[in-house]
């Protein structure tokens, strides 16, 4: 099992007046975010970014890994998704739960930002945060997704 170093927290201002016994329940669910995380991707932490929004009984989450020349996109697990879901919910205030989560590791720490809905544009949907997260995180850097399956079937509105 990966052991990830303490957890490294940005939050609102508004937030960070976090109980002490809210921060020691949120911080090793964080920890267990990236050992969950460094499975998906073979084992090293290194590089990871795992970007996630939740809702109640939605959880959008995407697992990104930097391999130098390229960052190679990873589905999620349900238990990543578990883990997503416990820390969202950690904040009893369902007024203060933030929307989505960009974890990243370098080294062996972690370094998490919570945004709050305040912080988003109405007419954007998750993708499209999800991009300009990687845009900050990645730069111009190549993304690469696996290629898409033969049973893939294309639902579209009429």
């Amino acid at each position: 099992m990966v052991r990830l170093s303490e957890p490294n927290f940005t939050t609102k201002p508004k937030v960070n007046e976090v109980a002490e016994d809210k921060l020691d329940k949120v911080g090793p669910i964080m920890n267990e975010i990236g050992v969950e995380a460094a499975a998906i991707v073979g084992g090293d932490p290194n590089g990871l970014f795992v970007y996630g929004e939740l809702d109640d009984g939605v959880v959008y989450a995407a697992v990104f890994k930097d391999f130098g020349n390229e960052v190679r996109y990873f589905d999620f697990s349900d238990e990543l998704a578990e883990l997503l879901r416990d820390a969202w919910e950690a904040e009893p205030d369902r007024n203060l739960r933030w929307v989505a989560i960009e974890y990243e590791v370098n080294g062996t720490s972690f370094h998490v930002k919570l945004r709050y809905p305040e912080e988003f544009k109405l007419d954007e949907d998750a993708s499209d945060r999800r991009e300009a997260a990687l845009k900050r995180r990645y730069g111009d850097k190549p993304i690469i997704y696996p290629p898409i399956s033969d049973d893939f079937i294309e639902l579209r509105r009429d």
